[in-house]
């Protein structure tokens, strides 16, 4: 039987932690939301929500002293995963109203799309390499809300969607993962990527 894993959310106050909460409820995941790192330390697994502002949740991470937890952590070898701006938060830096530095946790920068202001809506992944978490998700719909984009170098990219060009939607770099879309709203498919995310990493 599978162990029943402990998700820790961070919470640093710019994040929609209580849909990715009930999505990993649903899964049968425990659920602990704090921004003390000693309750996140107790967990297998950290996502890191995000909604608004690159350079607002930035500065959050630093008013909570979560940068360089979040930094050792993941040169621990704990796994991390971002969601949507959680994604974003991953890079090296953003160009979202002038350059805010990031967490440097995956190489590459945040850009806003070309081709529309927005990205909403579901739209359809496509998983460039073999990997197990991935895999099973290509050509899956999953929904999307974002007007910014992260260009991961190259061999960190795990899956794109497509509007005028393929966009980076999926980022791997050893025990760490982001994506573009919320999985947690994406229905069945998103909740078997989350679970496939979680137990990979985990696993």
């Amino acid at each position: 039987m599978t162990p029943r894993r402990t998700i820790g959310i961070v919470d640093y106050g710019v994040g929609n932690h209580a849909s990715v909460w009930r999505g990993l409820h649903a899964l049968g995941y425990r659920c602990r939301v704090s921004a003390d790192p000693e309750i996140l330390s107790e967990t297998d697994l950290l996502m890191l929500p995000g909604v608004g502002a690159f350079s607002a949740a930035m500065e959050a991470l630093h008013r909570h002293d979560l940068v360089g937890y979040l930094k050792s952590q993941s040169v621990a070898g704990k796994p991390i995963v971002g969601l949507c701006l959680g994604m974003q938060l991953m890079a090296d830096g953003s160009f979202e109203h002038g350059f805010t530095a990031g967490l440097g946790l995956i190489p590459g920068q945040v850009v806003p799309l070309q081709s529309a202001r927005w990205h909403i809506g579901w739209n359809s992944i496509e998983v460039l390499r073999e990997d197990r978490m991935f895999r099973p998700s290509d050509g899956e719909s999953m929904y999307f809300n974002h007007s910014y984009i992260f260009e991961a170098a190259p061999e960190y990219q795990t899956c794109v969607a497509r509007l005028d060009r393929p966009l980076p939607v999926g980022v791997r770099r050893g025990n760490l993962v982001g994506l573009q879309f919320h999985p947690e709203k994406s229905q069945f498919a998103g909740r078997r990527l989350l679970r496939n995310v979680v137990e990979g990493l985990c696993g």
